[in-house]
């Protein structure tokens, strides 16, 4: 089994539209979105059936009020501001906001009367749906929520299960834009990674940043230029960084105006439009990476 994750440095380079043409195309046997904190390539594929679990992650204070001896210790301690003094009946009476706990448990620890409580938070969810191309595994944060990163390995740890109880011989994963925590949740252990850019200097700048963070794990990667004719200067630039690294350049998808009308009609371009040059180019691109895949190193560890 294989686990092709498809990233970007920055938001907006089309990089969840490239996953559902590849999902489309056939690399869909079973489909992760790890984006976490703003999924949507259910959006793209349909989803019915689905099947919901809480996500529970670290901890927040709560303050048993009859049992608090209002010495404010607890709020003198936290270096987070999240216990709140209130005159209650011209008493100052203290409480923890959950919103601004950071779940450090210093309260809890030097609590006099041991009177705060440290239950485990409901951060989010994850579920599974049916898609027409196979299940997909996707979760979201709560607003104001953190762990995202523990999220999203939860989430490539099920479609992994998913996978294998299928016999599926791919894992295709839509990750989160950027550097952080999530991403190096999505990358770590993959096959290989997609690379999905734009012709612009901040994609130019995040790709290069991406590709260092990829080096750091040691997963292979290609890159894919999306929209490529609308800066072919830009996009010669970011081929000729690729060539300096060693990297392949699998794929230069042209600008296609019908891809925001698919989405709206929420589908792929390649099913929406199937005889246009963005989807010959992404049908081509996808017999590349399967070749790509197909000589991949095993991951370490």
């Amino acid at each position: 089994m294989k686990e092709l994750v498809v990233l970007s440095g920055k938001g907006g380079t089309g990089k969840t539209s490239v996953t559902a043409a590849l999902a489309a195309l056939g690399a869909g046997e079973v489909l992760a979105d790890c984006d976490v904190d703003a999924a949507n390539l259910h959006l793209v594929l349909g989803t019915h059936g689905e099947a919901a679990h809480p996500f529970v992650s670290g901890h927040t204070a709560v303050i048993r009020t009859d049992d608090c001896s209002d010495c404010g210790e607890c709020a003198r301690l936290c270096r987070f501001d999240a216990i709140l003094a209130e005159t209650v009946a011209g008493r100052i009476r203290f409480r923890v906001d959950p919103i601004a706990c950071e779940g450090c448990g210093v309260c809890v620890h030097f609590c006099p009367s041991g009177a705060i409580d440290f239950p485990s938070s409901t951060c989010g969810w994850w579920g599974t749906s049916r898609t027409r191309f196979g299940a997909l595994i996707h979760a979201a944060l709560d607003v104001g929520a953190e762990n995202s990163g523990k999220l999203v390995t939860l989430v490539r740890e099920q479609a992994r299960k998913a996978a294998t109880a299928a016999g599926a011989d791919l894992v295709l994963v839509d990750g989160p834009p950027g550097i952080g925590c999530p991403v190096t949740a999505s990358l770590t252990g993959a096959d290989l990674v997609l690379l999905v850019t734009e012709p612009s200097l901040p994609a130019l700048h995040d790709l290069g940043r991406i590709r260092e963070l990829a080096r750091h794990f040691a997963v292979p990667v290609v890159v894919c230029i999306n929209k490529c004719d609308l800066n072919p200067r830009l996009s010669d630039r970011i081929a000729e960084f690729c060539r300096d690294q060693g990297i392949p350049v699998v794929g230069r998808i042209p600008f296609d105006p019908l891809a925001g009308d698919a989405q709206i009609a929420g589908v792929s371009l390649v099913e929406f439009a199937p005889e246009s040059p963005a989807a010959a180019a992404l049908a081509a691109m996808w017999e590349d990476i399967r070749g790509a895949l197909a000589t991949a190193p095993q991951p370490k560890g």
